[in-house]
């Protein structure tokens, strides 16, 4: 048995119990262990993740996903890796990961832990271990009552990244706000090389729209989408870093996949989407950096299983209902350019919530371009949550045909008018409340066998 002083001993034993409790009785809960094992010991953290080599992920969107495709590779790789799939990404929910996975009775070697992190949780985790690798997915407006904007939540990563100097960075070049850190840590770009579209002008409710350094605002050789792109300032020259790792060619774009050449590696992400090509590049990068064979990489993302909200599929009679996370502007942009990728028709819910975790601040919802979705076949538009009336007023505005309205303020309601649809493919776009407590629902319905 490890040596271990009672006060640990008994910090670990006592979150264990509580794993196996939440599990049992609750079907899951990651964040209650943790913070009874730091109620008995504040040190916890630094003491069950010893000997790992550990990856930290995080920003505004694309954590879970990514994190999961990294977890993927390394395993498909044949080694030995742990993580918060869930997105338990703050420091409680951080710490019962590593004690689930604690064992009394043998060392930690040669173990991968590849962590989601809250944004501005980062400082914690990184003030209790190490990590070999900080990746930064990008920088949105979210949840702006708790965030602020984004150079709030920039400063807060950033206090993770100081207290950290040893760690390899992995960036997202195309987002402006990553460019040129004044940091000590060594630090590699990914992006994109190849465009999207032709579109050189960046929207209106675009977020980092104006030069870091100068306040002028930034030109384009491409915009992928919000404000990330090729960006440079025409006045002080500032512009995006030397990519190390890029998407060279996008061959396809589907609502199921994307087939794109990252580097030289010709591969099809089995997740559709340009934020989720962002997050497999990510994946890519650190994979390489972590000198990862290619034929693994390749074969783990053309075969990753969408999961807990984030594009995830499930079966509800014969209709095929796709659940897709969305908490900000940019990220609800995206999932309706993936809805606008569909040639046959579908139907769509949309579902509203207003609690901490979402943000009660949903003014957000005026920044979403839900325009582009009036000249879509959608016949049944379902409409939910906390704040329904609120999004059914905002999609009115956006031109969506009324008549087509469908208002539930019940889950169980909602469900039955899902099995009735008349199209047999049905996108439910969600807010994280909302996404979780429909899930909850579903499980207990039978339809979804794995709630966490």
């Amino acid at each position: 048995m490890k040596k271990i002083n009672i006060k640990t001993l008994i910090s670990i034993l006592a979150s264990k119990i509580t794993i196996f409790l939440t599990k049992t009785l609750l079907k899951g809960g990651t964040t209650f262990p943790g913070k009874v094992a730091l109620k008995i010991d504040k040190n916890i953290l630094k003491k069950v993740s010893k000997g790992y080599k550990i990856i930290l992920v995080t920003g505004t969107n694309g954590k879970t996903t990514t994190t999961n495709m990294i977890y993927n590779i390394i395993k498909a790789s044949g080694k030995k890796v742990i993580t918060n799939n869930t997105g338990a990404n703050l420091f409680p929910g951080i710490v019962t990961t590593f004690i689930d996975n604690y064992k009394f009775f043998s060392k930690i070697k040669d173990t991968y832990a590849v962590i989601e992190v809250d944004e501005a949780n980062l400082k914690y985790i990184t003030a209790s271990l190490s990590p070999e690798i900080i990746t930064v997915t990008n920088l949105f407006r979210d949840q702006l009552d708790r965030y602020g904007e984004v150079y709030t939540t920039l400063a807060k990563i950033l206090e993770g990244i100081e207290l950290s100097p040893n760690t390899t960075l992995v960036l997202n070049g195309d987002e402006s706000l990553l460019g040129r850190l004044d940091v000590k840590n060594n630090t590699v770009y990914y992006g994109f090389n190849a465009k999207i579209n032709d579109n050189k002008e960046i929207d209106i409710n675009a977020d980092a729209k104006f030069c870091k350094f100068c306040k002028s605002p930034y030109e384009y050789n491409h915009i992928t989408y919000n404000h990330l792109g090729d960006f440079y300032c025409p006045n002080c020259g500032f512009k995006r870093a030397e990519l190390k790792y890029a998407v060279n060619e996008i061959y396809d774009l589907s609502p199921d996949s994307s087939c794109v050449r990252i580097n030289n590696l010709d591969i099809t992400i089995s997740q559709s989407g340009t934020y989720n090509i962002y997050n497999a590049l990510c994946a890519f990068s650190i994979a390489k950096e972590l000198n990862i064979n290619e034929e693994y990489i390749k074969k783990s993302l053309e075969n990753q299983s969408s999961s807990f909200g984030r594009q995830e599929t499930i079966k509800i009679e014969n209709k095929e209902v796709r659940i897709i996370l969305v908490k900000n502007p940019a990220g609800y942009n995206q999932a309706l350019e993936t809805l606008c990728l569909n040639k046959a028709s579908f139907d769509a819910a949309f579902l509203l919530n207003d609690n901490y975790a979402d943000g009660t601040d949903i003014s957000w919802i005026w920044d979403v371009d839900f325009e582009k979705l009036k000249d879509l076949n959608m016949d049944t538009i379902l409409i939910s949550g906390i704040r329904a009336y609120d999004m059914a007023v905002r999609l009115k505005i956006a031109g969506l045909n009324t008549d087509n309205f469908i208002i539930e303020e019940t889950f169980e309601k909602l469900t039955e008018k899902l099995k009735t649809s008349p199209n047999n493919k049905i996108y439910v776009l969600a807010t994280y409340t909302a996404m979780i407590n429909y899930r909850k629902y579903l499980h207990s319905q039978g339809y979804i066998n794995n709630l966490w």
